[in-house]
């Protein structure tokens, strides 16, 4: 009798209001984290503070960023563009699948701000930014130029 009278006093929730966790978002959209793998110096300097670059835009019809789309990134208080080279996401077959979501910073004409890549990107990241540099006009094989490897 004094535990059925305890109950009624408390809040007490149904069993149909459990909790629940969503599984992990792993695509690139709006406020995903980025990690810039060349050497440039507003992008050294970010990832030394610790504070990555988020992702503000993503420049497709689907808004979910794949290898080879351009997004603009939120870094140091700039605005700032950049190519992904490498996901977590699920990848298609052949396509590797790497750690970390890889970014390299570039400027409005496709040229990148850095010198060199530290990282392996993947060898069809040439077809799709060979596909991109003759659709779009800017020039995207400076980004493959300074690649020291490839997976």
């Amino acid at each position: 009798m004094i535990i059925s009278s305890l109950l009624q006093l408390l809040p007490f929730r149904s069993a149909a209001r459990t909790i629940h966790t969503t599984a992990a978002c792993s695509e690139i959209r709006k406020m995903a984290r980025l990690r810039v793998v060349d050497n440039s110096e507003i992008g050294k300097r970010a990832m030394a503070e610790g504070r990555p670059p988020k992702c503000i835009h993503v420049y497709n019809k689907r808004g979910v960023g794949m290898i080879g789309d351009k997004v603009l990134v939120a870094i140091k208080g700039q605005k700032k563009k950049g190519i992904l080279v490498g996901l977590r996401q699920f990848q298609k077959p052949k396509v590797p699948k790497f750690d970390t979501n890889n970014l390299v910073l570039i400027d409005d004409n496709g040229t990148p701000l850095g010198t060199r890549i530290h990282v392996p990107i993947p060898t069809m990241l040439r077809t799709i930014l060979k596909e991109k540099t003759q659709a779009k006009g800017a020039d995207y094989t400076k980004l493959l130029a300074i690649a020291s490897r490839f997976v």
